[in-house]
């Protein structure tokens, strides 16, 4: 059993940064992740872990650091929010496909424009294609635990790749809970130590770090890093169950919440499915047989498990924090429908909460009560929704 402290979602993630205590950690602001580094960065101060602190004067060179730093053979860590994102999102490309397994805390934030600084997930969205393995937090907990875990997972030799530890801005990042912490000892065990794939000080070993590929071996690069995902999702499980068992909390690709019975559900990430469980209890409570399936792990994404839980449970509405312009849906609910392929005739889509406006439970209730009535009619009526929006 660890110290029950109480952390913010921010809190959470410098403090498991600093259990973990990584070689270098390359520091820039940006709201609402500032206050994570500040905190790492206090701890630097107090000479509480031995980390190497590199402020920049950008995202982009954070990033940049990061890749120096891990090609050099160091554990190496940052932390960014939405345009700092995409500010770094040219490098995050070129560290992922170097196999470099650098952690990174990224809370969730919206895109400008128009400029706003609260919570959705158009930030990690849109790179959900750079090679990252990306993880979702409900709460506070799950940041701490993720974020250890995401340095086991990245540098498992048969992955090595970068990894997201998602949270919500503002929603987790500035609220405070009750978070059961392992300490340094237990977490520095747990992930091991650090023993690089290969490093550009190694002057016994040479290697070329960021060489160019045309025709001739690009294609082969990519092959090799699509491998390496398809092997994240089994090491995601591995990691998670062993975790279970040093602090009684396993995880998986998702988490399935009142589904055993279930007559309609809800699928959502981060802080939303929290609410949507609460909601889910309040249905149950006037006799709707209302379940969530929380998901977890967003890259590699675990596409035939969804598919399957939604297809037994049969009228599904899935929740986006995000939209694809020019593409009737979001991207957690595009996803799940190439994987069903029609086995779920009424599964529809839900956008809610951009640029951070507040979703509730009665809400969520609602959307339940919608499709015990669409399970009613048979007809799922329109696809691609909106709660929330003043039209």
């Amino acid at each position: 059993m660890g110290e029950i402290v109480g952390l913010t979602g921010n809190d959470a993630g410098a403090e498991a940064l600093k259990d973990v205590d990584p070689d270098v950690a390359a520091v820039f602001p940006i709201t609402p992740q500032t206050e994570l580094m500040h905190k790492f960065s206090a701890y630097v101060n107090d000479g509480v872990v031995e980390t190497e602190l590199v402020p920049v004067e950008s995202e982009h060179s954070a990033q940049s650091a990061c890749f120096g730093s891990a090609a050099a053979g160091a554990r190496t860590i940052t932390a960014t929010s939405s345009q700092g994102l995409l500010l770094m999102a040219e490098i995050c490309y070129i560290t992922a496909s170097t196999r470099l397994p650098v952690v990174m805390p990224v809370v969730n934030r919206a895109l400008s424009g128009p400029i706003n600084i609260h919570c959705d997930h158009s930030d990690t969205m849109g790179c959900r294609d750079a090679g990252w393995i990306q993880i979702f937090s409900e709460n506070a907990q799950e940041v701490y635990d993720n974020t250890i875990q995401a340095f086991r997972i990245g540098e498992h030799k048969d992955v090595l790749l970068p990894v997201m530890s998602c949270l919500d801005g503002f929603i987790l990042s500035h609220t405070m809970e009750s978070v059961e912490v392992i300490g340094p000892e237990a977490a520095q065990k747990f992930v091991g130590e650090y023993a690089p794939a290969f490093s550009l000080l190694d002057t016994e070993h040479p290697v070329s770090i960021g060489p160019l590929h045309l025709t001739d071996y690009y294609f082969e690069c990519k092959r090799q890093e699509i491998e390496a995902m398809e092997n994240a999702r089994q090491v995601v499980l591995d990691v998670g169950k062993e975790y279970g068992e040093l602090t009684g909390r396993e995880y998986g690709w998702f988490e399935e919440y009142r589904l055993d019975d279930a007559e309609v559900a809800i699928v959502a990430l981060g802080s939303t499915c929290g609410t949507a469980k609460v909601a889910a209890d309040q249905a149950r409570g006037k006799g709707l047989k209302a379940g969530v399936l929380k998901i977890r792990m967003f890259r590699p994404f675990p596409g035939n498990e969804i598919a399957e839980i939604v297809k037994r449970v049969g009228c599904v509405a899935v929740m986006d924090r995000s939209v694809s312009f020019g593409l009737r849906g979001g991207p957690l609910f595009n996803e799940i429908r190439s994987f069903v392929n029609g086995g779920c005739p009424l599964l529809v889509n839900y956008v809610y909460g951009l640029g951070g406006r507040d979703i509730n439970a009665t809400e969520i209730e609602e959307i339940f009560a919608d499709l015990t009535k669409m399970k009613a009619s048979g007809d799922p009526g329109e696809l691609y929704r909106y709660k929330g929006l003043r039209e």
